[in-house]
């Protein structure tokens, strides 16, 4: 079995194979972190060949060698199109499904077409339709990959990127793909995660994730054990024997038709770290206040939290907090910018700090990006940095109706 496939044979090998409809695509089930339930898929080829299921490992690899994994992965989209259709027609309240593409698609200058029109020939929603690209791919040539990647999400497709944590890729290039997932190898994963430093990594990975507003799966968890920690690290999909082994199609559809799997008994309030709670207690105040900027005022500094869907988007993340008000008063109306300067000058401020002032409130009317001025509530609260002799602020800003 082990010289099954060689560089010569492969080729007509998979070709006999997709004809006879001998590759099969399993289906591994992913999980809500929290209810347990089921929330997407991902595909996964299987080699049928004389009644035995061939390792992946036996053959993914030569077909990378070959350049022949791309034909594959077009079979395998294929197959994902015709079950969604089926589950579609039946009503059965198909999930997202996330389809594997090699490397070597970089190099297709009509993949994000093609994409959709083999999806759209089976009339499924583009949404329904993951990319998975590997941590490896993106390693190298950078523009190409985020224009590839752009594309593909242009189109309405979510981009996942694999086997996270498995490689060396730049956490920067992470920031700059329009990714929607990041999926967390299973090599970050070792035991129950006893592991102090482990678990600071992990930690780690979800945090920025989060704050980058990528989805997290973990991958390969197969312990009660591997799901306590990862829920605590705020961890939104699993995926692993855990839950589910890869499974056939037709177990798919019937684990789709019921959506529902055993709730864990353990209540997630009671297991949440400092971390997490005080995550949500963030994602809560950003309901309310869509900008929220933390300023240290005795270094004349800033760091912006928050921006989104506040009136205007063109103020700066970060930098001197000076500047960061003479910009700010530029957009309220002529008759509030001096009401706003004088309200946040630093010096003021600091003082009305020395006198025991703590909040400090004001209402300006501030120009938005479709040139309409709109009532912004701004308040600021001062305290006292613990580790060093610095006053801080917390500026939590946001439109009135």
């Amino acid at each position: 079995m082990d010289e099954l496939f060689t560089t010569e044979n492969i080729e007509e090998m998979l070709d006999t194979a997709m004809k006879q409809e001998n590759i099969i695509v399993y289906y591994q089930p992913k999980y809500d972190a929290i209810t347990s339930k089921i929330n997407g898929s991902e595909a996964l080829a299987r080699w049928m060949h004389q009644g035995e299921i061939i390792s992946p490992a036996k053959f993914i690899p030569l077909l990378e060698e070959t350049k022949l994994i791309t034909r594959l992965d077009w079979y395998v989209l294929e197959r994902v199109c015709r079950l969604l259709k089926k589950q579609i027609a039946e009503e059965m309240h198909p999930v997202k499904i996330a389809v594997n593409f090699s490397r070597q698609h970089t190099y297709e200058t009509d993949f994000s077409n093609r994409l959709v029109s083999i999806v759209d020939k089976y009339n499924i929603p583009h949404k329904y339709i993951e990319v998975e690209i590997t941590e490896s791919t993106i390693e190298k040539n950078r523009d190409t990959i985020i224009a590839f990647t752009g594309d593909i999400k242009a189109q309405g497709f979510s981009i996942a990127i694999d086997d996270f944590g498995s490689g060396l890729s730049s956490l920067n290039f992470i920031k700059d793909i329009p990714a929607n997932v990041l999926k967390i190898d299973k090599s970050l994963l070792s035991g129950n995660c006893e592991n102090e430093k482990e678990r600071i990594v992990l930690e780690s990975i979800f945090n920025f994730a989060h704050r980058l507003q990528l989805k997290t799966v973990a991958e390969g968890v197969e312990t009660k054990e591997q799901l306590g920690f990862l829920r605590t690290c705020g961890c939104k999909t699993i995926q692993g024997f855990y839950f589910s082994k890869p499974i056939t199609d037709m177990e798919y559809c019937e684990l789709c038709k019921n959506r529902k799997m055993e709730q864990e008994t353990d209540d997630i309030l009671t297991t949440q770290p400092a971390s997490t709670a005080t995550q949500l207690l963030l994602d809560a105040v950003f309901t309310c206040y869509p900008l929220v900027i933390m300023s240290n005022l005795t270094r004349n500094s800033f760091y912006m939290m928050a921006y989104d869907n506040f009136t205007t988007q063109s103020c700066p993340s970060t930098g001197v907090y000076s500047e960061l008000i003479v910009h700010g008063a530029a957009t309220m109306h002529p008759d509030d910018q001096k009401l706003f300067a004088d309200t946040f000058d630093i010096a003021d401020q600091l003082a009305a700090f020395a006198r025991g002032e703590r909040t400090r409130r004001v209402v300006t009317r501030q120009l938005g990006d479709d040139n309409i001025y709109r009532a912004v509530e701004t308040t600021n609260y001062y305290m006292q940095n613990p580790a060093v002799d610095d006053v801080l602020a917390i500026t939590l800003s946001r439109p009135l109706e």
